[in-house]
């Protein structure tokens, strides 16, 4: 039988590598009466080729969300509606690069946004980052090198707002600095911003896009982490000329808005109040299962190793202790039951494989603690 879902559970295997959310959590009957509501409100509309830009109710929406969430609010002709944050950025490589171009991403970075890079394909360059996100510093350097050769950098993406895989939320600092920089060598900011309404301690900052000047940053926001995945819906803010161009494209030309039914239901859940509703739901939930992992993991891993707990998002970061390579314990782990991602999956070269990522948003307290046990015993085998 072929599959419904992408994810593969392995009986026994706690699998902490999968970023994605408990379908226990996720707001079925919110979106099933929304979607009655929007059948019977707009008829065989919502059902057509949908503006290219994306329909009116859900940009709106987006656009006074972001003036209480974020540090300014966006003008309807600076959002496009995107079939999720990867689409997203499909698009602005397909539109803002050509094969060969230079294009930043940090150290370590979300590993299937790579993927996305190469799939175009791009000259890929590392930037290393901390505790507070990018370092600007060294990204200001090598963009100063790059500039004696010549060389110029098209793309800087970053995730600055509870990162995958670090869980490291930029500081406000920093994000100032980076459109500083970005702004002097014309450098287009690509922020994945998809966590942003997952922020369990206190309010995310402010998004860069929100700092810089325009046309400096497209921010890639998405309804996969605050909704639903399978809604494959997402949305881009950016400067009034980069929206023009996104919405010109063949893509948008030929196919009309993405998910215009899909598009519309959602705008009925968030202005419904379904969506604030849920979101309340949802950091109640991650914060349990994350404080639940960070306990697990202070109780259980051995000397040595060092954790993040990260303000929000889905996951948290390990360090093992120097000389042990998380590839090669996986192994070991899964034996025992439990698995994860290792970190020198999301450098592009020289990898910290002494790290690894852990996924807190798809099991129980219960067994997250349990995991977290396992994996203690897994690295206790090999110290």
């Amino acid at each position: 039988m072929l599959p419904v879902v992408q994810i593969v559970h392995r009986p026994g295997i706690l699998d902490l590598g999968w970023g994605h959310p408990d379908p226990a959590v996720l707001p079925v009957a919110s979106i099933q009466r929304a979607a009655t509501t929007v059948l019977a409100r707009y008829g065989a509309d919502a059902l057509a080729y949908g503006a290219e830009r994306g329909p009116g109710p859900l940009i709106a929406w987006i656009c006074s969300h972001l003036k209480r969430t974020d540090a300014r609010a966006p003008d309807p002709v600076e959002v496009v509606i995107t079939a999720g944050a990867s689409q997203a950025l499909d698009l602005l490589c397909t539109l803002c690069t050509h094969p060969g171009d230079v294009v930043l991403v940090e150290a370590p970075t979300y590993h299937l946004a790579v993927r996305i890079l190469r799939d175009h394909p791009l000259n890929l360059i590392a930037v290393p980052s901390d505790a507070d996100g990018i370092d600007v510093d060294a990204l200001k350097s090598l963009l100063e090198r790059m500039a004696r050769r010549a060389r110029k950098a098209r793309l800087l993406y970053f995730v600055p707002t509870h990162h995958n895989p670090t869980g490291v939320c930029m500081s406000l600092e920093r994000r100032r600095a980076l459109a500083a920089v970005a702004a002097a060598y014309g450098v287009l900011l690509v922020e994945d911003d998809v966590y942003r309404e997952l922020s369990y301690d206190a309010p995310a900052p402010p998004s860069v896009w929100s700092l810089a000047p325009p046309g400096i940053v497209a921010r890639i926001g998405s309804f996969s982490k605050s909704l639903a995945p399978g809604l494959r819906l997402g949305y881009l803010t950016a400067d009034a000329s980069l929206t023009r161009r996104l919405i010109g494209s063949g893509l948008l030309d030929s196919g009309g808005g993405l998910n215009p039914f899909v598009a519309l239901t959602v705008a009925e859940v968030c202005t419904s109040g379904d969506f604030d509703t849920t979101i309340a739901r949802l950091c109640a939930t991650y914060r349990e299962r994350r404080d639940a992992l960070a306990g697990g993991l202070r109780d259980y891993l051995p000397p040595g190793c060092h954790c993040t707990v990260p303000g929000g998002g889905f996951f948290q970061w390990v360090a093992l202790p120097e000389g042990i390579d998380a590839g090669e314990l996986l192994p070991f782990a899964e034996s025992m039951g439990v698995s994860y991602l290792p970190g020198s999956r999301f450098y592009l070269d020289a990898p910290r494989c002494n790290t690894l990522r852990l996924a807190f948003s798809l099991y129980q307290p219960p067994q997250l603690i349990e995991a977290a046990r396992r994996l203690g015993e897994a690295i206790a085998t090999v110290v």
